[in-house]
């Protein structure tokens, strides 16, 4: 499964950051993802594959999601 992503969505991993920070941002897309630690600052780089198996919730509500949700 793919995940939607967004540049600047706001993501919760189901693993604590060692800074403290269950929070991060998107900051490149591609095969790899980059991700900013909310808490620290921190950057890395994960595949897709290990981003959906580590991805608790995308905390972003996009404009299409939120019409669809509200149509319904």
């Amino acid at each position: 499964m793919l995940i939607d992503l967004r540049l600047n969505d706001h993501l919760k991993l189901r693993k604590q950051h060692p800074c403290g920070s269950y929070e991060w941002t998107v900051t490149r897309l591609g095969a790899d993802i980059g991700l900013e630690c909310k808490g620290c600052g921190r950057r890395v780089m994960l595949t897709r594959r290990e981003l959906a198996k580590r991805l608790k919730a995308n905390l972003t509500v996009h404009e299409e999601e939120h019409e669809q949700k509200t149509d319904t």
